[in-house]
């Protein structure tokens, strides 16, 4: 058999140079396209190199793998090209391809934005982001939001850790974090001064020596999961159980152009594999903030009392009314937050235990 389909590429070739048939011949030789130049990408994440191991680059090696060399992301972590700040306009310009990141942090110049990273109280689980996204209808406010800016296309949201305080000193009250210089998200930060939280930004890579130098008292950027993995048990003492937010809506974009111009499996490929790094985020959150509560030695576990914690929550409720007034688009990211809450509290155990 092989010897006769080298036959009968001989003799196809023979004919196309005898009969002048020179289109037959380039067909014989088309099907082989990868001599076509790399597509090459530049993507920057939020997190530093210890947090990108799980949050993002597992999902990124795997895109290279199966792109089979036809593309290839290089992956950068937080403030490695640009400060996470210039992360909207550098994606804009075209300095980088694409980021993953929470709307808050990257400045996206959305209304929506302040619902990116920690928005207080809006989810309890991790799976909250997933179901108000795509059964709630945030995906279609999310796509005509990014619709009306040029350059940068909104690909796709996820649900990472709950937003936790750990801090040097205990806090077993809401006066104890009166003056406490506290590094977190843009939107949370807003939220907690209301509570005598002096909001500190700082270079994600800063963080770990702003506390041990005394600039930082404490971090409410993540849960226990990240404080073990990037290091910040190591210079804190102490965690709050208690959390503003059951899980960080952070998102991937990509330049218009770059996302527009690739293939249509490429597309697919990506969003599959950022399916892929969601999944991942699940299970290693979910059973991370168990585990290292229950077995890790470094953070002495500290709580607010459950009746104190409710004014936190009903301030939230007058911040949310005050957010919805923003924007009419807002306002519906609102609606739906509420019409969740009803839901899930209605639905009873396990979705809401109180």
């Amino acid at each position: 058999m092989k010897k006769n389909r080298r036959d009968f590429l001989k003799k196809a070739g023979a004919a196309s140079v005898a009969g002048g048939a020179a289109v037959g011949a380039s067909t014989l030789a088309a099907p082989y396209v990868k001599a076509q130049s790399k597509i090459k990408w530049r993507l920057q994440t939020y997190a530093g190199a210890a947090l990108a191991e799980h949050v993002i680059k597992p999902s990124i090696d795997s895109f290279n793998k199966v792109a089979n060399g036809e593309m290839e992301i290089e992956l950068y972590f937080a403030d490695q090209l640009v400060p996470t700040g210039e992360l909207f306009r550098a994606m804009q310009r075209g300095t980088i391809d694409a980021v993953q990141s929470d709307d808050d942090s990257i400045a996206a110049p959305v209304d929506i934005s302040v619902f990116g990273g920690y928005f207080p109280f809006a989810t309890r689980y991790s799976l909250d982001v997933p179901v108000l996204f795509n059964e709630y209808g945030l995906k279609e406010i999310w796509e005509e939001a990014y619709g009306e800016v040029d350059g940068v296309t909104w690909l796709s949201a996820g649900a990472w850790d709950p937003c936790h305080f750990n801090t040097v000193d205990p806090i077993r009250s809401l006066e104890d974090l009166k003056g406490k210089r506290v590094f977190t998200f843009p939107t949370a930060g807003r939220f907690l001064s209301r509570f005598g939280v002096v909001p500190v930004s700082l270079p994600w890579e800063d963080i770990e020596v702003a506390v041990q130098t005394g600039e930082l008292d404490g971090i409410a950027w993540s849960g226990i999961t990240e404080d073990y993995t990037v290091g910040w048990a190591d210079v804190t003492n102490y965690f709050l159980t208690n959390n503003i937010s059951g899980a960080w809506c952070g998102s991937y974009f990509a330049n218009t152009e770059r996302w527009e111009a690739l293939p249509a499996h490429l597309q697919e490929l990506f969003r599959l594999c950022m399916d892929s790094s969601h999944y991942y985020r699940q299970h290693w959150y979910w059973g991370g903030e168990a585990k290292l509560r229950t077995q890790g030695t470094k953070l002495k576990l500290t709580t607010i009392p459950d009746e104190e914690w409710k004014t936190v929550e009903n301030e939230a409720f007058k911040f949310w009314d005050e957010i919805a007034k923003e924007s009419p688009r807002n306002a519906r990211v609102i609606e739906i937050f509420k019409q969740y809450a009803e839901t899930m509290a209605n639905a009873g155990k396990p979705y809401r235990y109180s």
